[in-house]
């Protein structure tokens, strides 16, 4: 099966985003050039899942991020949603997560990174994420979407590193069960 990654940040508070899905507050923030290994954990990975709000945030960037194949979980938006630009890398999906997963394979996928709040999660759920990267932001946002929602059991972590930055930024990486 395609194996799930994250690599997301958070505010302290816990939050991925604002309410209506603002990343304001993330891009705010001052790195000073800081490499906090996104580039080489996306050189590692087929290509990006998402959830609906996360990728009309994206749209709205002034530039689109990413040069690896996008595939948006929703059931609300459409083929038609999609700017002409980005038809050849971006498509929609109604399937489950592992349906998606077992789809992906298919087509010769091997890791994807999970992205999205809500996909996040559901991925988690369904032990489809084999580890995590997050990433907390010095800074409290007081409410939002949270990174994490509620789960029916526990899911056991184990570190397998934490490194801080001089941006005040503290990372570090899981691997799940």
């Amino acid at each position: 099966m395609v194996s799930g990654h994250i690599f997301m940040a958070m505010s302290l508070d816990g939050f991925v985003a604002r309410a209506d899905h603002a990343l304001d507050w993330l891009t705010k923030q001052k790195t000073d050039g800081e490499d906090h290994g996104y580039e080489a954990f996306v050189a590692e990975i087929d290509g990006l899942v998402m959830g609906s709000g996360t990728f009309r945030t994206v749209l709205s960037f002034e530039t689109w991020p990413y040069e690896k194949p996008v595939v948006v979980m929703s059931h609300s938006i459409t083929e038609a949603d999609i700017p002409a630009a980005l038809r050849a890398s971006v498509r929609i999906s109604k399937l489950s997560p592992a349906a998606l997963m077992a789809s992906l394979q298919s087509e010769g996928w091997q890791r994807a990174y999970v992205d999205g709040g809500q996909i996040v999660h559901s991925f988690l759920k369904e032990g489809l994420i084999a580890d995590m990267t997050v990433t907390i932001i010095p800074i409290l946002i007081g409410e939002g979407r949270r990174m994490f929602g509620k789960i029916a059991q526990d899911i056991d972590l184990e570190m397998v590193s934490s490194s801080s930055y001089a941006s005040g930024f503290v990372q570090t990486r899981y691997k799940i069960g």
